[in-house]
């Protein structure tokens, strides 16, 4: 891991897509404080017209007494929520996108390999290396953030983790991008998409029988039980278990997938053209993963096939408008916050997760401010502080040319 000036050498790097580095940076930005800034305003709006929160999904019941944006506040904050089980929030996207963008980089990543005159990639030792070192610190950073540090013994201490998944399911669609054609990289996708479909539904768990998704009775649950070390994060299964991590591959494949048509060259792959096609894709894709959803729920917890197709859909649109606006229209002013988040995320979010309690800082500088503030105020305002006092070392960051290399 090293954090070191880039060199500006861009013949011999290729342009870099400014969408991507935002849609990162949008992504990222609400698991860092933009989720704690939006349940502050619902917050607020809860206690004022005193409303219902199902303390079961942490959903909250608005009626026709809130205002435009109090309607607005409520409806982002119950999005900010995981789904309990099945279905699907905008929380359950954050992941499977970062995963997405991920594999949308890999084709530019990875140009400089190919063959001029055969058009195939050749990967050296070099490549093969730097992707198993990469995979192998981002599972060990995943275990620090989990509080791996504690040294609280090995029962206590949870090896799976959001890092972990992001490095293996990169890990395994990078060596099929580098190894096999097009036509080959669609097959893994599709025959993982299927073949964890049929695990899931074929093979039966003791006590539970075959295609039970239930949490305790799905096949991955009951392999985390038997197989995963430490800790389940869930009780009777891990969200980045084992098996579930393999449809997550499909997931980075799909990212490689419109890496790919993005530098596909001719007449007919115009920007626009380009965009037109990734938004029907994605249009494509949820309505797929909706019918999907009737034979394989859609599932985070489970990373379901017909979940990773729908994810995949809103990844797909996401991007796709992102492009559209931003490296098409060139609107790019208002993402410039979201950029210095993008193009250093994963340092941001060991930060927000552990190694800098920016909460803190932000209490001691508003610390005064928030005496003359209504209480109900409080957790929007501190959050706000958290944001910008990110925002500013990011900043400092970026202008400076300093990232994060893993």
């Amino acid at each position: 891991m090293l954090i070191a000036p880039t060199e500006n050498n861009d013949s011999k790097k290729p342009a870099r897509l400014l969408s991507l580095d935002a849609l990162r940076g949008f992504d990222m930005f609400w698991i860092i404080s933009g989720e704690e800034i939006f349940h502050g305003f619902a917050d607020v709006v809860q206690h004022k017209y005193g409303l219902f929160r199902n303390p079961t999904n942490w959903q909250i019941y608005a009626d026709g007494r809130l205002s435009f944006l109090e309607k607005i506040a409520v409806a982002i904050s119950n999005q900010l929520h995981h789904t309990v089980w099945n279905g699907f929030t905008f929380y359950d996207l954050i992941f499977p996108l970062f995963i997405f963008i991920a594999g949308v980089s890999m084709p530019f990543s990875y140009s400089r390999l190919r063959n001029k005159e055969t058009g195939l990639l050749n990967p050296t030792q070099r490549e093969y290396g730097s992707l198993l070192r990469r995979t192998l610190l981002l599972l060990l950073l995943g275990m620090v953030v989990n509080g791996g540090l504690k040294f609280a013994g090995y029962e206590h201490t949870r090896f799976a983790s959001v890092l972990g998944r992001i490095g293996l399911a990169c890990f395994f669609a990078a060596l099929i991008y580098l190894k096999f054609n097009l036509r080959w990289q669609i097959t893994w996708f599709v025959i993982i998409l299927l073949g964890y479909w049929a695990l899931m539904a074929l093979v039966p768990v003791p006590g539970y029988g075959a295609g039970n998704y239930s949490p305790a009775g799905n096949l991955s649950a009951y392999v985390d039980r038997i197989m995963l070390p430490g800790k389940l994060h869930r009780g009777v299964y891990d969200p980045e278990g084992l098996l579930s991590t393999i449809p997550a591959i499909a997931t980075a494949l799909l990212g490689i997938f419109t890496g790919t048509f993005l530098r596909c060259q001719g007449t007919q792959f115009t920007p626009v053209n380009k965009m037109l096609a990734i938004l029907a894709a994605g249009l494509l894709f949820v309505i797929t993963g909706l019918g999907w959803n009737f034979y394989f729920p859609i599932n985070k917890n489970m990373w379901t096939s017909a979940f990773t197709i729908y994810a995949g859909g809103w990844s797909l649109i996401l991007f796709g408008l992102f492009y559209g606006v931003i490296d098409v229209g060139g609107w790019q002013k208002w993402c410039r916050p979201f950029v210095w988040i993008g193009t250093n995320s994963i340092l941001i979010y060991l930060a927000a997760h552990g190694l800098v309690n920016f909460l803190s800082t932000s209490q001691f500088l508003l610390d005064g401010v928030l005496k003359y503030v209504d209480p109900l105020w409080h957790r929007s305002i501190l959050w706000t502080g958290v944001l910008l006092i990110q925002l500013l070392l990011l900043r400092f960051l970026y202008r400076h040319k300093i990232f994060l290399k893993l």
